[in-house]
């Protein structure tokens, strides 16, 4: 009997975490400096997808599905996007790897791939997909169920990545059009939870009781993980604001030092 697509997705987190904490392990014995805290990170993402993946969790049904869905399409790719993956991967793989993965990573679909407008539609444009057709009422079976695991976890990590920006791309987008794709991608959430509050997806019947508690655990706990993105672009504006003006600074003090030396004796 082929594996449960839950258990197939919570060994793969494992094994993405002990592979991730092997090349840290091995950037650190060759004199390299990374920080411990993305070890961390990435180890919690991974046990999040895991523990989400093999179930069961606490609640109705609706309630469980959609605890499951907050860990598995917003909870866990913070936390694995957090730990810049990518940077790790360029600078232990050997060079023909590297080459062949920056290959990838600046390549022209790529580019478009993680335009954060683009990463919201299809993060969002799919969850309504999901709730709003008769898809979900379809997910009892199993190839649909695996399918829509795969998408919720890949189109997680997409959006998050597209708006963090931490790992090295061809063409990094500027803070205007990352914080719109994520205000546009918070209220496409809000209002998909509180839809979801007054009527349940189409061909189920969910209890009124599981069916608010559900759709009130993914709009408030959708709010927190947005939050903790908003932080991460926060903390990056504060920093380059921060390195312009250190910039600008710098340059008016060598004018002013060069005026004084080329002034009259």
């Amino acid at each position: 009997m082929p594996p449960a697509p839950g258990m197939l997705l919570a060994v793969l987190a494992l094994l993405a975490a002990l592979a991730y904490l092997t090349a840290t392990t091995r950037l650190r014995r060759r004199g390299d400096t990374w920080p411990g805290w993305r070890d961390a990170c990435f180890a919690a993402g991974c046990a999040v997808l895991a523990c989400a993946s093999l179930g069961p969790l606490p609640g109705g049904p609706f309630t469980a599905h959609m605890a499951q869905h907050l860990a598995l399409a917003m909870i866990a790719p913070v936390l694995v996007v957090l730990a810049r993956p990518l940077t790790l991967l360029l600078r232990v793989l050997p060079a023909r790897p590297r080459r062949a993965l920056l290959t990838v990573a600046h390549s022209a679909f790529a580019t478009v791939l993680v335009f954060p407008p683009l990463a919201a539609l299809l993060d969002l444009g799919g969850l309504w997909l999901l709730y709003r057709t008769p898809l979900f009422a379809a997910t009892h079976q199993p190839l649909v169920h695996a399918a829509v695991h795969v998408h919720v976890v890949a189109s997680g990590l997409l959006f998050t990545f597209a708006v963090c920006q931490l790992d090295p791309m061809r063409r990094r987008w500027g803070l205007a059009w990352r914080a719109t794709a994520l205000l546009g991608a918070g209220a496409a959430h809000a209002v998909l939870a509180k839809s979801l509050y007054a009527t349940p997806p189409p061909g189920t019947g969910f209890t009124t009781t599981d069916l608010h508690h559900g759709a009130q655990l993914m709009y408030y706990g959708g709010d927190v993980v947005e939050l903790a993105i908003a932080v991460v672009l926060a903390v990056q504006w504060y920093v380059s604001t921060g390195r312009v003006r250190s910039h600008e600074q710098r340059r008016a003090g060598k004018v002013t030092a060069t005026a004084v030396a080329g002034g009259p004796r």
